[in-house]
């Protein structure tokens, strides 16, 4: 059962955790059930794929579109259809790890929005409990890390 945010601010703050419980449950499991793990940042996602042992990159067959994912290997389509959000097809990139384990990044059209999920027929997980990591000062540009005294 989903709540719409008046009826959430309407439960007691023990009701609230409750329910913040059981949907973090619902949605472990309804991610445990994809055919990949994936996690994200701002920039982009990353997404984990396992593949046939001894798989080779020869092997992969991988369309990227700018809102359209389909990876197939020795002809088997294991993951595929529409990408929640749009992609730069270009900036993307993929490797297999120990030939059992497909690792594909996605850079993210519009880097300052969260993705519910990858594909649009996956359950969606509530991007409004993400909490991003603390971002570093060497992280941002000069142009954002730097104050002028006088405005300080």
């Amino acid at each position: 059962m989903s709540l719409s945010a008046e009826e959430y601010e309407k439960l007691s703050p023990e009701k609230q955790k409750e329910y913040d419980v059981a949907q973090q449950l619902r949605e472990k499991d309804e991610q445990s059930k994809l055919p990949y793990r994936w996690t994200q940042a701002l920039d982009h996602v990353e997404v984990v794929v396992p593949v046939p042992e001894g798989t080779r990159g020869k092997q992969v067959q991988l369309t990227l579109q700018r809102t359209f994912l389909r990876l197939e290997v020795l002809g088997n389509t294991l993951v595929e259809g529409q990408l929640s959000k749009p992609i730069r097809p270009d900036e993307c990139t993929w490797t297999i790890d120990d030939g059992q384990v497909l690792n594909l990044h996605l850079e993210k059209a519009n880097p300052n929005e969260w993705w519910a999920h990858v594909l649009t027929h996956d359950p969606p997980i509530d991007t409004t409990k993400i909490k991003p990591e603390d971002s570093k000062l060497s992280d941002l540009d000069g142009e954002t890390r730097y104050v002028d005294s006088e405005e300080v």
